[in-house]
C-alpha cells in the first residue's frame, strides 16, 4: 500500500510502499476514505512530540470502510463506515479506565503516534476504539470530529450549562463548540491571540457573541470558560473574568 511516512523529526513526509497490515485479535482491517490533519501531526513532524519510533504513519481523524477482521473481531459489519481517533489503545485495569477517563491511561497508545495512523491506503484499528459513523456526515464533514470535536464537546460538558460561556483559543475545537454552544442557546465570547483580526472575524461569523484578544475583558461576566491555548497566563485571565461559583478550565488531555 501507499503511505505518507515521517522517517524522522523535522523531516517532510515521504511516500513509501508499506504492506498492507492485517488485522489480528479485535482489530479491523480499514480502506481509509479520509482522514483529517490534527495539530498534533505537524507537532510530530516539527519534533515537538517525539514517537516511540520511526517510521511512523501519522494521522488520527480516520474515516475508513471495514473490509476485513480479526478473528475475534465482531462490533462491525465488512463495508460498514467507521472512525478512528486519536486514542488507540488503554489497558482497562487501571484507575483512570475503572472512572471512565481511560484517555489518562499510563499505557494508552495513540494512532498516528504509538501506531500507525490514516495517511495510508489501509489502517488496522482495535475495534474498541472505533465509533459507527451516521449516514448523515459525509467522511470529510466527520473527520474533524473525531478529534477537534471530541476535545471541543468534552470541554463543553465539563462548562455545565452557564449561558455566557468564553472560548481561550479559536482553533479547531472552539470553532466546533461556537456552533455547538449557539445551538444550545448559549452566547459565546471568543478570545484570540493579540492581533489575530481574522480569528475574531471568524468567531463572529460563526455566530459569537463578542470576539476579542485574551488580554480583553469581554462587556459581560462569563459563566464559564474553557482554556485551549496551551498558554499558562490564561488561566488567572479566565478566572478574572467568570464569575462567583463559574466554571474556569484548561481542556484535559484526550
Amino acid at each position: 500500500m501507499q503511505a505518507m511516512v515521517i522517517n524522522a523529526s523535522r523531516e517532510r513526509l515521504a511516500l513509501s510502499e508499506l504492506p498492507t497490515p492485517s488485522p489480528h485479535g479485535e482489530e479491523v482491517l480499514l480502506r481509509v476514505r479520509a482522514c483529517g490533519i490534527c495539530r498534533t501531526d505537524l507537532h510530530i513532524a516539527d519534533g515537538d512530540l517525539k514517537p516511540p519510533r520511526f517510521p511512523i504513519v501519522p494521522g488520527h481523524e480516520i474515516v475508513g470502510e471495514v473490509i476485513a477482521m480479526g478473528k475475534d473481531a465482531a462490533r462491525f459489519q465488512i463495508g460498514q463506515r467507521v472512525g478512528v481517533p486519536w486514542l488507540s489503545y488503554t489497558c482497562g485495569v487501571c484507575g483512570y479506565c475503572a472512572n471512565g477517563r481511560e484517555n489518562l491511561c499510563d499505557n494508552a497508545r495513540f494512532t498516528g503516534f504509538d501506531v500507525n495512523g490514516g495517511y495510508a491506503e489501509y489502517v488496522v484499528a482495535d475495534e474498541r476504539y472505533c465509533f459507527a459513523i451516521p449516514d448523515a456526515y459525509s467522511d470529510s464533514e466527520v473527520a474533524p470530529l473525531l478529534c477537534a470535536g471530541f476535545i471541543g464537546y468534552r470541554a463543553l460538558r465539563f462548562a455545565d450549562d452557564g449561558k455566557r460561556l468564553g472560548l481561550y483559543g479559536f482553533g479547531a475545537a472552539a470553532h466546533i463548540i461556537t456552533q455547538v454552544a449557539k445551538y444550545e442557546g448559549r452566547e459565546v465570547y471568543a478570545f484570540t491571540r493579540p492581533g489575530d483580526a481574522h480569528g475574531q472575524r471568524f468567531a463572529l461569523e460563526l455566530g459569537a457573541t463578542w470576539a476579542g484578544d485574551s488580554r480583553s475583558t469581554p462587556p459581560e461576566p462569563l459563566d464559564a470558560a474553557i482554556i485551549f491555548a496551551p498558554v499558562g497566563p490564561l488561566v488567572p485571565a479566565a478566572l478574572k473574568v467568570v464569575v462567583k461559583g463559574g466554571k474556569s478550565s484548561a481542556r484535559e488531555s484526550i
